[in-house]
């Protein structure tokens, strides 16, 4: 295993095109779940200037408004000048929403199991597709997150903070960050590089945006014993960043999934998070594999864990759970999987029950990360299966 290297994880403020769609996927799920908590929701976005399109396939008995919050998405962004030409009372909207399909209803109405004759109630739903789902902890945070994702969220929030505030006034919706960790003997030493772009008005002074950023962003966020003389920053290295946002470049639901989970640091599996109600093992497993990692890291039983689960779909029941240390662990990645196994029900209802997931939640988890959110109060957070993981192995 490599001890010494250099490792960068990157961040998107709320303003980015392929946010703007997740926010805007997330809010028609809040709004569904919001009147109904049993609907079935699989909401895609695509905008570009001037127009936003929302697509999916999506089964309630809710009355959902989908132009009204696409356009109370946008303006809460901070796209609402009528002078450009990406904002939210002028852009165009197109609605193409269909049912669910009633071949993938079968499956999860009803499970294999529970058609089988299981009367167990976490047997009734199956999960909402096949696929296999990752969820990593380390402690190298206080989140238990990686270092490069954390900071980049932490960088990107207060650029977006900082700019709603209107203490830089010149600062636009977009905006991406990325940090470079330097790791010694496995954990972080030193800050490397700090890259961070933000949007701005075209009558911006370069020299004054550079000294501002590094003031109110980088000082007020980064650690300073993390910082030395040979650290490297870069702020809007191509010297100009006045078009963005949609204007700028076409965005789409999904496409930032390495920075809505751990920054590259862990394996994806699945799909993508935003637009996906709870029955999409896609989102809920992906959150309950987050949920099983961190307790093992906050037990002391590894310093770093990675889970894997994997589903049929159709099939309650997962057909295999996977633990990989990385040679931290206390005990061997086989017998920690057995203590998973035993401790944690990973059925797709279990868990939408014990994360509490049929709640209108997913609007704030799509931006600065779906992990690691602590600040957000998320079930999948809590540590709260420490004590029963170290009775198990005492």
């Amino acid at each position: 295993m490599i001890s010494n290297y250099l490792f960068t994880s990157e961040s998107v403020t709320e303003g980015h095109p392929d946010k703007v769609c997740d926010q805007i996927s997330d809010a028609i799920l809040d709004a569904v779940l919001a009147h109904d908590p049993n609907g079935r929701v699989a909401s895609e976005v695509v905008c570009s200037t001037g127009q936003i399109n929302v697509l999916g396939e999506i089964s309630t008995c809710a009355y959902v408004d989908y132009s009204k919050i696409v356009r109370d998405v946008v303006k809460d962004i901070g796209y609402n000048d009528p002078l450009e030409s990406f904002n939210a009372d002028t852009c165009s909207v197109n609605i193409s929403i269909d049912k669910q399909s009633p071949d993938i209803a079968l499956g999860v109405n009803h499970s294999s199991e529970n058609k089988s004759g299981s009367s167990n109630n976490e047997d009734l739903y199956g999960a909402g597709d096949q696929g296999m789902m990752f969820g990593y902890a380390c402690n190298e945070t206080p989140e238990l997150m990686p270092m490069p994702i954390m900071l980049a969220h932490k960088l990107a929030k207060q650029l977006a903070d900082i700019r709603k505030s209107g203490k830089l006034p010149y600062l636009r919706p977009d905006g991406k960050t990325q940090v470079t960790v330097e790791y010694e003997n496995g954990m972080p030493k030193r800050l490397d590089t700090i890259v961070i772009s933000a949007q701005h008005t075209n009558d911006a002074d370069m020299s004054i945006l550079k000294q501002n950023i590094i003031e109110y962003i980088i000082m007020s966020i980064i650690p300073y014993d993390m910082i030395d003389e040979n650290t490297k920053i870069h702020i809007n290295p191509t010297g100009r960043f006045v078009i963005g946002g949609p204007q700028g470049d076409t965005g789409l639901t999904g496409r930032k999934i390495i920075v809505d989970t751990y920054g590259g640091y862990s394996r994806h599996g699945g799909g993508a998070f935003s637009g996906k109600d709870p029955t999409k093992v896609d989102r809920s497993a992906a959150y309950a594999a987050r949920y099983v990692a961190k307790n093992i890291v906050a037990a002391g039983l590894a310093k770093k864990c990675e889970i894997q689960i994997a589903y049929s779909i159709g099939i309650a029941n997962p057909v295999s759970i996977m633990v990989d240390t990385f040679g931290t662990g206390k005990y061997s990645d086989d017998i920690i999987a057995r203590a998973i196994t035993k401790l944690f029900d990973l059925r797709p209802s279990a868990i939408i029950k014990y994360l509490d997931l049929r709640k209108p939640i997913y609007r704030k988890l799509a931006s600065y990360g779906h992990m690691g959110r602590e600040d957000l109060d998320v079930a999948w957070e809590k540590t709260d299966m420490v004590e029963k993981l170290l009775s198990y192995f005492h």
